[in-house]
């Protein structure tokens, strides 16, 4: 299933470059965007493959690489160190909103893409940038976090006044062994957007309806995060958690093949969009 390439620029003018899959048939169809997460990318392991089942699902689906992502044009490799190193949540949201601008401009997809039913799914720390971004924009419809962050603030005393002193914290990007740095204006971005990137209250303030999705075992992100935002959703979000997953359900880069966990994340997401949208459609 050939997709179709895209770039478009951010307000900064920095490139988000992506893929937009659409199931066959030329019926209106219902609009998926994927989000990666920190040190991912849109081509990362199950990424494609989540596309493609998407699509066989009836979905579009739209991927893309955060501005930031430090991902060059062959979409594969870390070069644009110096994008990753100023990255924040604040472009991230805003990379998203471009997304959604294109869609609903008709830059990205033609005629039958239904944005009446629109989702976003992200995993890690793009599941924060989805809530955030649906918290804030009516355009979206659905959100499915795939085991997302219930914080953004997950770094100790001790880390963050080292980060301030040396003005930048490196990270090890254990697929590649690179030490890829990220500037202290990460910090300053979250700081100063306290209220705004609380994710307890975007939960709180969702009017959209939620699926959590997590894995029992995930040692990046525990579980007890995606438990902390059904709690805070009261009712008005969805979660399920796979036994014995980890953070990627069990999927490794490069894609080695599927496995149950993954599966099963699939099927859950796309059922319940399916159920979302008949009811609102």
């Amino acid at each position: 299933m050939g997709g179709v390439p895209f770039e478009i620029p951010n307000p900064e003018k920095k490139p988000l470059r992506g893929e937009l899959l659409e199931p066959a048939g030329s019926e209106p169809c219902p609009v998926v965007i994927v989000c990666h997460g920190f040190k991912g990318f849109m081509d990362w392991g199950f990424f494609p493959e989540a596309a493609e089942r998407l699509t066989g699902a009836g979905f579009a689906s739209v991927r893309f690489n955060f501005s930031g992502a430090g991902v060059g044009p062959d979409r594969l490799t870390f070069t644009d160190f110096e994008a990753f190193a100023k990255d924040t949540i604040s472009r991230q949201v805003a990379d998203l909103g471009c997304i959604l601008d294109a869609l609903h401009a008709g830059r990205l997809g033609g005629g039958r893409l239904d944005l009446q039913r629109l989702a976003v799914v992200g995993h890690s720390r793009g599941g924060a940038v989805a809530i955030l971004r649906a918290r804030e924009d009516g355009r979206l419809g659905a959100v499915v976090s795939w085991a997302g962050v219930s914080t953004l603030w997950r770094y100790s005393t001790r880390e963050v006044q080292e980060w301030r002193d040396k003005g930048a914290m490196e990270f090890l990007n254990m697929r590649t062994m690179q030490r890829m740095r990220i500037d202290s204006g990460y910090l300053d971005d979250l700081e100063a957007n306290r209220s705004r990137f609380d994710l307890i209250s975007a939960v709180q303030a969702l009017s959209v309806p939620l699926l959590l999705v997590h894995g029992s075992e995930d040692s990046s992100v525990p579980a007890d995060e995606a438990r902390e935002l059904h709690a805070a959703a009261a009712g008005r979000a969805d979660l399920r958690l796979i036994h014995a997953a980890g953070h990627t359900f069990g999927a490794v880069h490069p894609w080695a093949g599927s496995t149950p966990a993954f599966d099963e994340a699939t099927r859950v997401t796309i059922d319940w969009l399916h159920a979302r949208f008949q009811k609102t459609a």
